[in-house]
């Protein structure tokens, strides 16, 4: 899979991928993620990429000419089909699992980092074809929920992870949270491991895990069981625990 980061700041994502599973996944080849400095494509002496709002108020806002430069040279040799160009602003869509599922089908997705006051209204309107957000709360800029949503989407491509079931299991794949997990030693401080995790039941395991991803999910986030696709077992099961 290939990403390419658009952005004023490229250092800010040095951390996120030369470390861990993003890192794993470039060097075995799965992900390649090409980042591009948006200031490489402003044509004036200064490389100047901002100016102040029309109209006034406080803050910058990034001019559209480097962005549509930038985009333009980076799918340059693209095939006609383009890929997703994804526009990062807290006036997006929520990213959820879902929308990195619907990503993951991507072989190649652009992101395009905003910075100060935002980004020219005419980038959104004409360029990008789509816009998410990671969370009701305003960064400094795209860069670190660029590299949210590049992890969350590599985790999900083959190969990518230690154990295929991994990402089966994580919080929200199923429209749940993750049930609580135990390992070495059996018991902490007093504090013993649930028997039935021991018991090599796997029929009995896999019940209990069920059970508290319901149970955790109803006292932790209750609004993910109204769009669950619950059984009546496990609509017995919250009502009780109500």
């Amino acid at each position: 899979m290939h990403f390419d980061v658009l952005t004023l700041f490229p250092a800010i994502l040095n951390g996120p991928l030369q470390a861990s599973i993003l890192k794993r996944a470039i060097d075995t080849g799965r992900l390649v993620v090409a980042v591009h400095n948006i200031r490489d494509y402003a044509t004036d002496k200064h490389h100047v990429t901002d100016d102040v709002p029309y109209g006034g108020g406080g803050g910058m806002v990034m001019k559209p000419e480097p962005v549509f430069a930038a985009v333009g040279a980076v799918l340059a040799n693209v095939p006609s089909a383009r890929p997703p160009i994804i526009l990062m602003t807290p006036q997006g869509r929520l990213f959820t699992q879902a929308v990195a599922r619907e990503l993951a089908q991507h072989e190649r997705i652009v992101l395009i980092c905003g910075r100060y006051e935002g980004v020219d209204e005419r980038v959104s309107e004409h360029l990008a074809s789509d816009e998410i957000s990671i969370g009701d709360y305003v960064l400094s800029g795209g860069e670190l929920a660029a590299m949210v949503i590049t992890d969350a989407v590599v985790r999900l491509l083959p190969g990518v992870l230690g154990s295929e079931l991994s990402a089966g299991d994580d919080s929200h794949t199923a429209g749940l949270l993750e049930y609580p997990q135990y390992t070495r030693p059996e018991v902490y401080r007093g504090w013993a491991v649930p028997e039935v995790l021991l018991s090599g039941n796997h029929a009995e395991i896999n019940r209990w895990r069920h059970e508290q991803s319901l149970i955790r999910t109803l006292k932790r986030r209750p609004e993910l069981l109204e769009k669950a696709d619950l059984s009546a077992a496990d609509q017995a099961l919250i009502d009780s625990q109500r």
